[in-house]
């Protein structure tokens, strides 16, 4: 998927996570969809440790609470992609139907460092 797509992608899903990732990606950001696809069921239980934890420590997230309850709900393989910023900030993690044609959730995470 090319930058422009992907951006196009974001621009879709109409949440405030997405709109930062797009813009992350427009100011020189870099993004990347992978192949292949996996129940969402796994990608939901393991984004709730991730917000149990960054809950814990403190560490700045966006959209996760969002993205669990999305994840938990999907019933479709789902496919996973990225996009980070330019300074190497955040990095926003996309959660993308099997076809990659739809954007079902979006969550970010400051990077520490």
């Amino acid at each position: 998927m090319n930058p422009a797509q992907l951006a196009a992608l974001l621009a879709s899903h109409g949440t405030e996570t997405a709109a930062r990732a797009r813009a992350a990606l427009l100011d020189g950001g870099t993004g990347v969809v992978w192949d292949g696809a996996d129940a969402p069921e796994q990608f939901a239980r393991v984004y709730r440790r991730r917000l149990r934890r960054t809950r814990r420590t403190g560490q700045e997230t966006a959209g996760l609470e969002d993205a669990v309850d999305r994840l938990a709900a999907h019933r479709l393989p789902v496919r996973l992609g990225r996009v980070t910023s330019a300074d190497g900030g955040w990095t926003y993690l996309l959660f993308l139907s099997q076809d990659a044609r739809t954007l079902l959730a979006c969550t970010g995470v400051r990077r520490r460092g």
